[in-house]
């Protein structure tokens, strides 16, 4: 198992560090006690749970003070036992920190009626020092923003490759009302409608006889090849800027027939290009 401990001042990123291991496979978990590490790593040693083989914590300044001083036997009993573990520690100025509290109003764990924020970080500084004295990879994240921080994290963990990007396609009608969450969306309205061929109307894209139809249809390749070379063309730059998800949405009027059939023949052709696709009929799902 390789173990990935997230650790560092509150405000420095360690979420964003974490989301970006998640999305490139790791299973994480935030705010985990210290005093509970081994037995987290001992549960994953069961065999139903070893084909889980990257795995990332978050450890921060919500443990117990006596938590963390018991840090550095706690990783030194793992890494005697053959676990692969590597501490990375996020940290940033002072003042940087006080802006980003400021900006976002949010509280600092360390804060109270008689602490001041100045004085929590502070105090998060010196309750870390176990941490810190065990990391491997200290990232300062003062003059960095989201998505440099990103890059860090993942070559930190020994790969320059940005997370897979997983496209969802989905059909859906207009009649329906348009998809919330849609990045591109296509309108295949101006297609030859099965729904008026008396014995197609009961079917979808997905059936044979529709597919049949819409095959036969010059204007369905060109619509079909315009949307795929787009969709090729522009697709890797999204990649690139270290999106995960991207929702291509592709509609007709009720959702059951060009749409479907659309959506499938694009999926098969950016298939075999980007790898993961997710397909979705939203009207006959």
């Amino acid at each position: 198992m390789k173990l990935t401990i997230i650790s560092g001042l509150s405000g420095s990123g360690k979420t964003v560090a974490l989301h970006t291991l998640e999305d490139m496979g790791f299973y994480c978990v935030d705010n985990l006690p210290v005093a509970l590490l081994e037995a987290f790593i001992h549960e994953f040693g069961k065999q139903h749970l070893k084909d889980i083989s990257e795995v990332a914590v978050g450890i921060d300044a919500r443990n117990h003070p006596d938590q963390i001083s018991q840090f550095p036997g706690i990783i030194r009993n793992c890494r005697e036992r053959g676990i692969n573990c590597k501490i990375i520690f996020l940290q940033a100025e002072n003042h940087t920190l006080l802006k980003r509290f400021s900006e976002t109003r949010r509280k600092h764990p360390l804060t109270g009626p008689d602490t001041a924020l100045a004085d929590a970080i502070d105090r998060e500084r010196k309750l870390l020092t176990p941490i810190a004295a065990n990391a491997d990879l200290f990232i300062d994240t003062s003059q960095t923003n989201l998505y440099q921080l990103r890059d860090l994290v993942q070559e930190s963990i020994g790969s320059g490759d940005s997370p897979k990007l997983s496209l969802v396609l989905k059909s859906f009608g207009y009649k329906h009302g348009l998809p919330a969450d849609a990045d591109f969306v296509f309108d295949v309205r101006c297609l030859p409608n099965p729904y008026w061929e008396p014995g197609l109307r009961g079917l979808t894209g997905l059936d044979k006889p529709v597919v049949d139809y819409l095959d036969s249809d010059a204007t369905a390749h060109k619509l079909g090849d315009h949307i795929e070379q787009f969709l090729e063309t522009w697709v890797p730059s999204f990649s690139s800027d270290n999106r995960s998800y991207l929702n291509i949405a592709i509609g007709c009027t009720g959702g059951q027939h060009r749409s479907v059939y659309l959506v499938e023949r694009v999926a098969r052709q950016l298939g075999n290009r980007f790898g993961e696709v997710v397909i979705r009929h939203r009207e006959i799902q």
